[in-house]
């Protein structure tokens, strides 16, 4: 058993420093810079935008798979649905081994499966075999995905875990927003019927790369002291998950319909799970994922729910654009893919930008971000309903662009503030946690905004199933921007509170609270 209670405190009073202006970040003790920790951080930027991507490239080459295949539309869906699923169920159990264990081990590993895997589906002769690799590799980049936040967590301090943080969060966002165009490309050159196949192995020769370089720049991990890994835990939070994804994964099948139950049972899990780990907390047990994460960790829950909410919106608006392009404008899958490059753009310049803004300008930066791409996206829709059909997309790209521009100004800033502060023992479970609420939200954007374009294409006015399908997304990030907007004036009450009674609010608790 291993007592973590004054680590926490710990954590909590760097921040609070932090909070007053103060960076002690890099006079934490025992921290020493590693010269080598900008180039590692590359090597895991590049091992986690090819997980990420792999969440989206395969979605226009689905057609391709299941006519090579000779596969049913449920059955191919799996290729997608299922890398999703097995991603999203290893996230926080992956980040606390890496916690307890080595961060470095680990994440070289799990790239190795997902090298190997993804071989596997590039030669996998059925859709069978296609589907179990496709699992397996999600599995594996469940694993690599919470490493990276907690080595940036572990090599960086200050105002550089800002910045490595801001090249993370881009990471992400540029990931899911450039996958149709990396699928279009790709399909484009590797013509035939298998090139499909190509989406998998383009994965080898980089991940190989990727792991030999890691052996050789990556920090390896002490953790001091017994360590405890809460298998209870990891069995109730991978039944929650599970049980609060599976149906959503199954939309398309009716899933949603059949398996309505499996909601109120996963959350009902889940609840189990939340108790679980605060009587191990009690308990100077360490848990699986510290509930006081989301307590006395600056920014962590906030930051938290406003990825989940982002990414319900955020997620689905893909498949949508996908849909429309393709199939309501005859468009192929590399025409499409450019038809939404514009927003990978201003999200990539964006991304870069706010990471080094971050620090100065704090929530209010995410607020301004989420005000940018709604509006960004809700005039693509207008635009794209109202402009003659073939200059749609062009007529749509400056608004696609502000759009880009917002997101990079939402996913990277959150990220990092969301994660900064957490204390590095506990970093890889935070940042699984993290992300499977991400994935949580994109499971729901993904099965929720398709369903809605073939619920209004029934009478086939695809432009209205396109304003239908990203309105719903828009509610979404609506809800995000509702949350920002209230963490960002509670923030700016309690600067002007500090600003009359420096002293009270000092020595306030919530003094820990972004500014």
């Amino acid at each position: 058993m291993v007592r973590h209670g004054a680590h926490l405190v710990r954590g909590a009073h760097v921040t609070a420093s932090a909070a007053g202006g103060r960076d002690q970040g890099a006079q934490e003790a025992g921290y020493e810079p590693d010269p080598r920790r900008w180039r590692a951080l590359w090597v895991t930027l590049v091992a986690g935008f090819m997980s990420l991507l792999d969440v989206s490239i395969v979605v226009v080459a689905l057609p391709s798979v299941q006519r090579g295949l000779h596969a049913s539309p449920a059955q191919v869906q799996w290729v997608v649905s299922g890398y999703a699923l097995a991603f999203a169920l290893a996230l926080v159990t992956a980040g606390r081994l890496g916690d307890a264990l080595d961060r470095r081990r680990i994440f070289l590993l799990a790239l190795s499966g997902f090298v190997l895997f993804s071989a596997a589906c590039g030669a996998a002769p059925n859709i069978t075999l296609l589907v179990v690799a496709r699992l397996a590799q999600g599995l594996a980049a469940g694993f690599m995905a919470p490493q990276n936040s907690a080595l940036i967590q572990q090599m960086f301090r200050g105002a550089e875990r800002g910045r490595a943080f801001g090249f993370f969060g881009a990471t992400v966002g540029i990931s899911s927003a450039v996958g149709p165009l990396a699928g279009g490309v790709i399909l484009a050159l590797a013509s035939g019927a298998g090139g499909w196949r190509w989406l998998f192995y383009v994965n080898v020769p980089i991940g190989i790369l990727a792991v030999l370089l890691g052996r050789r720049l990556l920090p390896r991990t002490r953790p001091s002291g017994r360590q405890h890994v809460d298998l209870p835990g990891v069995l109730l939070l991978g039944l929650g998950v599970l049980a609060l994804m599976y149906p959503l994964v199954q939309a398309g099948a009716g899933g949603i319909g059949r398996l309505w139950w499996l909601f109120p049972a996963g959350a009902a899990i889940l609840g189990a799970f939340a108790w679980w780990q605060r009587r191990l907390v009690t308990r100077g047990i360490q848990p699986l994922l510290d509930p006081r994460l989301f307590t006395t960790v600056r920014g962590y829950a906030v930051g938290a729910g406003v990825g989940t909410l982002y990414f319900v919106g955020f997620s689905g608006v893909w498949l949508v654009f996908a849909l429309f392009y393709q199939e309501g404008l005859g468009f192929s899958p590399l025409r499409s893919g450019l038809a939404v490059t514009p927003f990978a753009l201003g999200s990539a310049v964006a991304a870069a930008v706010a990471g080094r803004l971050v620090d100065r300008l704090g929530r209010v930066l995410t607020v301004g971000g989420l005000v940018a791409v709604i509006v960004g996206l809700g005039g693509t829709a207008l635009l794209l309903r109202l402009a003659p059909l073939d200059i749609a997309p062009w007529v749509a790209a400056p608004a696609m662009f502000l759009g880009g521009v917002g997101s990079g100004c939402v996913i990277s800033p959150n990220i990092t503030m969301t994660l900064r502060d957490v204390p590095v023992h506990m970093a890889g479970a935070a940042g699984g946690a993290l992300q499977t609420g991400q994935r949580l939200g994109a499971a729901v954007g993904t099965a929720a905004l398709p369903g809605l374009f073939y619920l209004v294409l029934g009478d086939g006015d695809y432009r209205g199933a396109l304003v239908t399908a990203l309105g719903a997304g828009l509610v979404g990030m609506a809800a995000s921007l509702a949350l920002a907007t209230s963490d960002w004036k509670h923030d700016r009450r309690m600067r002007q509170a500090h600003a009359k009674c420096p002293d009270d609010v000092a020595n306030s608790p919530i003094h820990a609270r972004q500014n």
